[in-house]
């Protein structure tokens, strides 16, 4: 089939079209950015920005299938540009596939869009999304993932995946941003540690779309819905930060927030005030959002994906922190 993948010089979009080439796919790949190692793949890439209709449909056009994982990611940020690349661009990436008669849309969502700000220990995708988000992301990504929804009909198949945590070799966005805490000295624990998250190791990630692909048809059972994405092996935070922090030769994070979640969410409130009060571009120590994810447990049942497309996570944490390791030795 060819395939268009938004963002697929990122990091998820990047292991996406290597997975569709090694089983022979034509890929095209949209970005605002050039990517000398797509070339080098073989993959056709169309430059442009998801603000312009006319530059996505160029992209989608002769397109079987369309996945949309181009976004604005991060805990931090003006609402509107989060509103711009998550809502509009996604507004406009359906309005190509509608105008050009694409077929199918994997839309790369996240579990955040159902964060309620309190541990979510199993929880399953008959969860409904956040009635309050702390953060421009989630909120934009709810309503991007709705609209991609509400877009299913006898025409065109959609589907969203909501990944948890993305990780690996080659994050441009998780691992750096904690190995950069880490040595500052700003990497800290709220709480005890013991609760738990459940991440997903990119290639993971990247095989649950392609299976997620592989089913939608107008009608089928994976049309119109949403999925939860994981290794299906919940872990204490402090475990999974320790690990990490073991690959890069830096100390286990002992560093502990011990107030309650609700000082600590007020302390991330504060900073956020400060910071746009004085002009502040820079991420905070601590945000509302970042308090919250650092306190609960936030881990899914990933049994619909199982059931449903056959997802079945086939590198396993352990598995992952080699091929981590070996990345960067």
């Amino acid at each position: 089939m060819r395939a268009l993948v938004t963002g697929g010089g990122g990091f998820l979009g990047g292991a996406i079209v290597r997975q569709l080439i090694r089983r022979g796919d034509a890929v095209r790949s949209f970005s605002r950015g050039s990517y000398p190692e797509l070339d080098r793949l073989g993959v056709e890439h169309v430059q442009g920005d998801l603000a312009d209709l006319d530059d996505i449909c160029a992209a989608v056009k002769g397109c079987d299938v369309v996945f949309h994982v181009a976004a604005k990611a991060g805990p931090w940020g003006p609402y509107r540009e989060y509103y711009q690349a998550n809502v509009e661009g996604t507004r406009n990436v359906i309005a190509a596939c509608k105008k050009t008669g694409v077929r199918r849309l994997v839309y790369t969502s996240s579990p955040s869009v159902v964060f309620n700000g309190g541990d979510m220990e199993g929880v399953d995708e008959s969860v409904s999304y956040g009635e309050h988000f702390e953060s421009a992301y989630p909120a934009t990504k709810a309503i991007a993932e709705a609209l991609v929804l509400e877009a299913n009909d006898s025409a065109m198949a959609t589907v969203a995946l909501r990944p948890h945590l993305i990780w690996g070799p080659g994050d441009n966005n998780l691992i750096p941003r904690l190995i950069s805490k880490a040595r500052a000295g700003r990497l800290r624990i709220v709480g005890t540690g013991e609760n738990k998250v459940d991440v997903v190791f990119v290639d993971n990630a990247a095989k649950a779309h392609l299976q997620a692909a592989d089913h939608l048809r107008p009608g089928s059972p994976v049309a119109g819905k949403a999925y939860f994405i994981s290794n299906g092996d919940p872990r204490p935070i402090a475990e999974v930060l320790d690990r990490i922090m073991e690959i890069y030769q830096l100390p286990p994070v002992t560093k502990k927030l011990k107030c309650p979640a609700a000082i600590a969410y007020a302390g991330g409130w504060v900073f956020e005030k400060l910071y746009n009060a004085i002009g502040l571009k820079s991420e905070p120590l601590v945000t509302r959002f970042l308090a919250r994810e650092l306190s609960t447990s936030h881990w899914f049942d990933i049994s619909a994906a199982r059931n449903d497309f056959g997802y079945h996570p086939e590198i396993s944490f352990e598995e992952g922190l080699n091929l981590l390791r070996e990345s960067i030795a």
